[in-house]
């Protein structure tokens, strides 16, 4: 088997092309640029093209497979010439699907958490030893790669995105996976460059819901109310079972959390309202899979999440630094709830605004408030990714307008911003970083030494 894949750079294209490759698959790839830790896993793996750009040389008639990546464009030459010779041409949601007829297929969607859920999925069945697949959109602890794809596990566990599948199908992943369980964490406007109208957004959940087959499983968050209530309009075959969820029951104390659900209370080590409700939503799917409420709490005691999901950075007793992968206004409130309802520190809360959506002017005062519960708040976004994303400018008065609170200070500088969080005197106080990005290569690594 042969496979190509048009900008195999990306977080989930790479992963797909080393897991194809342990399995025997010829494969080979091309991108513009590739960036870590992509360019050191596709290097180990032998992979890495020898140059970036396109060649559509690259591109022969005895290529089983072309997997066309988001990064593409329509008019890319490799995708071009693999049109004129008539190959099969796949997103990789597509493809994975190819690969995965045979499996039970769980499918993890929403606006926020998702990756938390997989991952947690992912941990307890690792513990109990029970052999699954998955594809999940951040690096685990515990495990290789975030994509394995073999021909013996029953079953495989997907982080279901709602964004575009590639440049040729403007359908969200998730339909492409036609999930046996599928779970939906809730409904919170984003990705606006694709889906600029909110109703457009929400017809998404619409069509993964009522794509539920026949003695399939649909869990979801009944604490949601827009969820709720898109639940309610849809039509579902009557014999799905349509399973809601709330949040684990549990304390806090000594700032750790402790689940009471079970037989016995359990120390766990994420926390939040969030997690809460994301662990409940994981032991909904993990019943359905044969493991135990209470074997379900002994496993996710362990569980320690997932890559840049509330990672603790350090801790000198005093203080805590995390980081976050908090980017959309639902998930950086949650975030900083979290925080500030587990410590009696107090909280500086970092943001980054780097998407497309969260550096659109339109859609800025969705974040209102969503900082509040921080005692200090500092948000950074750099005016040449506004540039480069073909965004209109914004203002650092507009930014601060826009999450309307008087304890918040804007920067446009990654060094004025590393500057002004190295001179806080952070006794007793605790320092949260969110961002989908990297705060423009911000030294991050001195800055928690230096507060540590």
């Amino acid at each position: 088997m042969r496979v190509h894949f048009i900008a195999i750079g990306g977080s989930i294209m790479h992963n797909l092309a080393i897991t194809l490759k342990e399995k025997g698959y010829n494969v080979s790839g091309s991108d513009d640029s590739i960036y870590e830790p992509a360019l050191s896993n596709l290097k180990e793996a032998d992979l890495l093209p020898e140059e970036n750009g396109w060649h559509p040389e690259k591109i022969t008639k005895d290529i089983n497979a072309v997997i066309l990546g988001m990064h593409a464009k329509k008019d890319n030459p490799e995708l071009l010439k693999a049109k004129e010779l008539g190959l099969n041409i796949y997103s990789f949601p597509e493809y994975v699907y190819s690969q995965t007829t045979n499996k039970q297929r769980i499918v993890v969607a929403g606006s926020h958490g998702k990756t938390t859920v997989s991952s947690m999925i992912i941990h307890v069945l690792n513990y109990w030893n029970i052999d699954c697949d998955y594809l999940v959109g951040a690096s685990l602890k515990g495990v290789k790669r975030p994509v394995k794809i073999t021909d013996k596990a029953p079953v495989i566990i997907l982080e279901g995105d709602e964004y575009l599948s590639s440049p040729l199908d403007d359908s969200p992943k998730f339909l492409h996976y036609k999930h046996h369980i599928g779970v939906i964490t809730g409904i919170a406007w984003d990705h606006i460059n694709v889906y600029p109208d909110y109703n457009e957004y929400e017809k998404q959940f619409e069509k993964f819901v009522e794509s539920s087959p026949k003695a399939g499983v649909l869990v979801y968050s009944s604490d949601d109310k827009v969820l709720k209530k898109l639940i309610k309009r849809c039509t579902i075959s009557g014999d799905v079972d349509v399973i809601p969820y709330d949040k684990l029951k549990s304390k806090v104390r000594d700032g750790k959390t402790i689940i009471t659900a079970g037989s016995e209370n359990t120390e766990v080590s994420t926390f939040g309202d969030h997690n809460l409700r994301n662990m409940s939503a994981a032991m909904e799917v993990c019943k359905r899979l044969n493991v135990s409420r209470d074997e379900f709490i002994e496993a996710i005691a362990s569980f320690e999440g997932a890559n840049m999901r509330m990672q603790l950075l350090a801790d000198n007793g005093t203080t805590k630094v995390f980081r976050d992968f908090a980017h959309a206004p639902s998930k950086v409130q949650a975030t900083v709830h979290a925080v500030a309802n587990q410590y009696k520190s107090k909280l500086v809360a970092c943001l980054e605004l780097h998407t497309f959506s969260s550096l659109t002017a339109s859609f800025l005062d969705q974040y209102s408030k969503t900082l509040k519960e921080a005692d200090q708040a500092f948000v950074y976004f750099n005016p040449k990714v506004v540039e480069g994303k073909g965004l209109q400018s914004i203002s650092a008065d507009e930014v601060a307008a826009a999450f309307n609170q008087k304890n918040l200070t804007v920067f446009t500088s990654e060094k004025d911003l590393y500057n002004a969080l190295s001179e806080i005197d952070y006794s007793k106080k605790n320092l949260l970083l969110m961002s989908s990005g990297r705060f423009n290569d911000m030294p991050i690594d001195d800055l928690v030494d230096k507060i540590s």
